[in-house]
């Protein structure tokens, strides 16, 4: 590239971001553009018409390249990857005499999805310390299986909780870890909430990686038990969105919004509300949207127009203020 002062020549691809930071960014800082390839997006499966029909359906599948090239099915394809994300990545990226007890730490980790992170309670349900439970997060996060989401606090009481929400990339490879052997066991699972808000998130993540960006985005809870479940901080302004997997809505669902609204000064062009029924509306606290338009979220071009417009799936309207 230096001798030419042509750009874009060489491609290198890896499925560890540890191979990038360390044997990539120092030796070409400046002249690397290093992108973030996550599992297919919901807008991806969308633009081919390959969207599940069914929330379950698409929290048990997942997004994972293969299951949407090749006849196999989910419950085939994630312990299979498992076990060699076991024995390849994990044995390549730390020095893990146990394997059976780093199982165990992922398997605990999607029991905690959406969940305050306590390393301490992790290590101690081990038997292992905090600083080795930390340098097996960081092993998971490296290798794009889980991600942190941060509080928010800008402009607001300090009263905040400080640690981080842990959150997987992929519902399919979390569904799995869980247990799950078919989407109809998501209806009665007590996580199926959290999963949702796992989903709504890392597409979230997917939008904004995929259009060069970098995410913005946070969690927000104050000790008293109000919380929002996204923040998306855009510098001069943010937006909040609550996430409720319930398909009927309710006054309930808005609480949290409203308490955050109040204190933030936002209006409700600013607020959002996802959950898992099919209609799209505005409301006096603030958008609803479908759960599939989830991908949507923080696109407010494409908001206003999911409002609007309606689409294949549910019907959009205008609802009539509380």
């Amino acid at each position: 590239m230096d001798a030419s002062g042509r750009l874009g020549r060489y491609i290198l691809t890896g499925s560890q971001n540890f191979l990038l930071l360390e044997k990539i960014s120092q030796s070409l800082a400046g002249r690397a553009c290093i992108m973030h390839l996550l599992p297919f997006s919901a807008a991806e499966l969308h633009a081919a018409d390959r969207f599940e029909p069914t929330l379950n359906r698409l929290l048990f599948k997942g997004m994972y390249p293969p299951l949407y090239g090749r006849p196999v099915a989910p419950e085939d394809f994630y312990p299979s990857y498992i076990e060699t994300y076991l024995e390849r990545d994990v044995r390549s990226m730390k020095n893990i005499g146990d394997l059976a007890v780093f199982r165990k730490f992922l398997l605990l980790c999607a029991g905690r999805i959406g969940q305050l992170l306590n390393l301490t309670s992790l290590g101690n349900e081990l038997g292992i310390d905090h600083k080795t439970v930390r340098s097996w997060l960081s092993v998971l996060e490296m290798s794009f299986v889980v991600f942190f989401l941060s509080p928010y606090h800008r402009n607001l009481s300090k009263r905040v909780v400080k640690q981080p929400k842990m959150y997987f990339f992929d519902t399919g490879l979390l569904c799995s870890l869980l247990g799950l052997r078919e989407p109809e066991d998501l209806s009665a699972h007590h996580l199926r909430g959290s999963i949702y808000e796992n989903y709504v998130i890392a597409e979230h993540l997917k939008d904004q990686y995929h259009r060069g960006l970098r995410p913005a985005a946070y969690f927000w809870r104050d000790h008293s038990g109000h919380e929002v479940d996204l923040i998306l901080d855009r510098g001069g302004s943010m937006e909040a969105v609550e996430i409720k997997s319930g398909e009927t809505l309710n006054q309930e669902m808005f609480n949290g919004l409203r308490w955050f609204s109040a204190h933030a000064g936002l209006d409700a062009g600013n607020c959002s509300l996802v959950y898992g029924g099919n209609e799209s509306h505005d409301r006096a606290a603030g958008r609803v949207l479908p759960w599939h338009k989830a991908h949507l979220v923080g696109n407010r071009a494409a908001l206003i127009d999911a409002i609007t417009t309606p689409s294949g799936t549910g019907a959009s309207r205008r609802h009539k203020p509380e």
